[in-house]
């Protein structure tokens, strides 16, 4: 991996690896925890080859076991190292609740900042596999409910190489949840490009009408309803909120407060999700300024259907975007 380049064409999955290899040759103290991230790979291929140049010792293969991987992650971070843990599916959470909401969110406040817990959890959610109820969750509203965690949802390569690269460097545990219908997407990533601060959103598309906020995937399905509300018309912008805690109200209501109308965009659950909280948010800190009541287009309240048709009619799609907004300027 040449690190001198400035710019290319890389994969989502390329971008991870190349800030895991760089940060890990910068900082020894950086090693990976998880099932099958050595000698395999990982699960979706970011670890691949890295066991090569950095050996077992820091690629380190684990039982099937999330609460062991978690737990020994927080040990380490801890004790001296920056941990990088990883679990295949956002879904397993579950399992690793009390480690990560009860000891990682907890333990700089309760040692009185003495001590903190510097790791990554990397993980990926979200649908496109039809990979069944238990392995297609967007589970992203769990951590955003527990103070003391980070949480990164990148929705471009970029985003995804910077960000990580950025995660390995703050005294707090971070939460990098990966969406796995992003791996194989391709894009021009400019290494030398400013670096946009942690927790800033982005513009993705500039727009007078109505504020699409949107995050990982769901950003390019906002983006590509856009297209299509630009052929009626309307100028829809784009908001990537690239982190959601911390989240960048800021630019969300700068945007709202010049367009006068928002829709939120979530794979996530509708009720108490996500999508709600933003919601809610916007109407209490932008109420001047809104034409009409925030909407709401966020995943159905079901286990994730297997059937790829109904799995895809689960979650929002620029259709329903397009829809939706038509509807709210009337046209």
């Amino acid at each position: 991996m040449d690190s001198e380049t400035v710019a290319s064409e890389i994969t989502y999955r390329e971008a991870l690896r190349r800030a895991l290899d760089e940060s890990m040759r910068e900082n020894p103290r950086v090693v990976v925890i998880g099932e099958e991230v050595g000698r395999y790979g990982g699960a979706y291929g970011v670890t691949k080859d890295l066991i090569g140049e950095f050996g077992e010792g820091r690629l380190i293969d684990t039982p099937i076991s999330e609460p062991a991987i978690v737990g020994a992650a927080i040990g380490a971070a801890m004790t001296g190292l920056r941990p990088v843990a990883e679990l295949m599916y956002v879904d397993f959470l579950g399992l690793v609740m009390d480690q990560l909401a009860n000891q990682a969110a907890k333990i700089r406040y309760m040692f009185g900042g003495q001590i903190g817990v510097p790791m990554v959890l990397r993980t990926q959610g979200g649908t496109g596999r039809s990979a069944g109820a238990q392995h297609s969750q967007s589970l992203e509203g769990w951590v955003m409910h527990t103070p003391g965690l980070r949480l990164a949802m990148p929705a471009t390569a970029a985003d995804a190489y910077h960000l990580l690269r950025h995660a390995l460097t703050l005294p707090d545990p971070v939460v990098f949840i990966e969406h796995k219908a992003l791996y194989a997407r391709k894009e021009l990533v400019d290494f030398a490009a400013p670096v946009p601060p942690w927790g800033q959103a982005a513009i993705r598309r500039a727009g007078d009408d109505v504020s699409l906020v949107a995050y990982s995937r769901m950003v390019h399905v906002a983006l590509a309803a856009a297209e299509r509300l630009a052929e009626r018309g309307i100028t829809a912008e784009v908001i990537d909120l690239r982190t959601l805690n911390p989240l960048d109200m800021a630019t969300v209501a700068a945007s709202v407060a010049r367009t006068g109308r928002a829709v939120v965009v979530s794979e996530g659950y509708l009720t108490a999700g996500v999508a709600a909280e933003l919601a809610a948010r916007i109407s209490e800190e932008c109420f001047d300024f809104l034409e009409d009541p925030v909407i709401r287009i966020a995943g159905e309240d079901v286990p994730i259907p297997v059937s790829p048709a109904l799995e895809a009619a689960a979650v929002p799609d620029a259709a329903l975007i397009v829809e939706t907004v038509a509807r709210m300027l009337g046209k």
